[in-house]
């Protein structure tokens, strides 16, 4: 018994566990939008002094609210088998103390974001928050199949957040990065709710395969991988409307359409095949594809 309450404190105190409740991944990701945004944002990379404190605020936002959305969820986690070893459902942090945790990043974020750089990143860091833990998780995940279509907005908040954190306010062009990132987040996680169907239907979530079948949920990635492409192409009309800002130049439309392509070909290939194999590569194909989009924004305006 001594063992295992040694063992128990051990794995309270260690950082770990909280760490994975912040989804890291997904933190370097979103932050990653966030940061690419500022730089097209003023054409060059921001002053060590403000893109600093927007990392940090950007990390604890975005950690603190997937923290917040696992303890709401952390019943729904323990059914799933992709989720039942999260921190919560395992048992390696205490339901209440991942609860306080996330609120205490969230507030964090904003302190710092507010005084540290400006006041409306830090009111659009908390919204994106309150975006995700309330529309998202309180009122879409359980109740509409277009749960992730509305949901993926508070996924593309960071790219607002970094516009407003560099310049100060919001133009037309952050809108466009904000659209790219949420209409990428359809093809994506349906190609992840199609590996993970019968979890979400054992959980009773009405994600897209669940609720419509798989074969529609299909047709919507390629509709929505379209989609993508279009909207990745639109910074194009800014390059032929007289006296327009440049927001990207030929270099990132040429990488995005190779992209774009290829996307829409695994979109395609998806509804021929129909296999989870084809889905999986979908999927993490997805990841890279925004992962490379955004690091072609940061080419375009810093090397070219």
């Amino acid at each position: 018994m001594t063992r295992t309450f040694r063992s128990n404190l051990a794995s309270g105190l260690s950082p770990r566990p909280y760490i994975e409740l912040m989804k890291p991944r997904i933190v370097i990701l979103l932050v990653f939008t966030c940061v690419t945004s500022m730089i097209v944002a003023i054409d060059s990379f921001p002053p060590v002094d403000i893109v600093l404190p927007t990392i940090l605020g950007g990390v604890l936002s975005v950690g603190g609210a997937s923290a917040i959305n696992q303890y709401l969820y952390r019943e729904l986690d323990a059914k799933m088998a992709r989720t039942a070893r999260r921190p919560i459902p395992s048992g390696r942090v205490p339901a209440g103390h991942a609860m306080a945790f996330g609120m205490a990043l969230v507030l964090s974020s904003v302190l710092i974001l507010g005084l540290f750089v400006n006041w409306l990143a830090a009111a659009l860091a908390l919204a994106g928050a309150i975006y995700y833990v309330v529309i998202y998780t309180l009122i879409l995940k359980r109740n509409t199949v277009v749960n992730i279509l509305i949901g993926g907005g508070a996924g593309a908040m960071p790219v607002l957040v970094g516009w407003a954190a560099a310049s100060g306010s919001l133009e037309m062009q952050a809108f466009i990065l904000f659209a790219i990132v949420f209409y990428w987040t359809p093809p994506h996680s349906w190609a992840l709710a199609i590996l993970d169907n019968r979890d979400y239907a054992a959980a009773d979530i009405p994600m897209m395969p669940v609720a419509r079948g798989e074969s529609l949920t299909r047709f919507q990635i390629l509709f929505y991988s379209i989609q993508l492409m279009i909207v990745n192409l639109s910074p194009a009309v800014l390059l032929w409307l007289p006296q327009a800002p440049v927001m990207l130049n030929r270099f990132y439309l040429a990488i995005a359409t190779v992209l774009g392509l290829i996307l829409v070909g695994l979109a395609a290939k998806l509804i021929r095949r129909a296999d989870k194999a084809t889905a999986r590569v979908l999927y993490k194909y997805s990841s890279l594809y925004l992962a490379l989009l955004f690091l072609a924004m940061i080419f375009d305006r810093l090397l070219l």
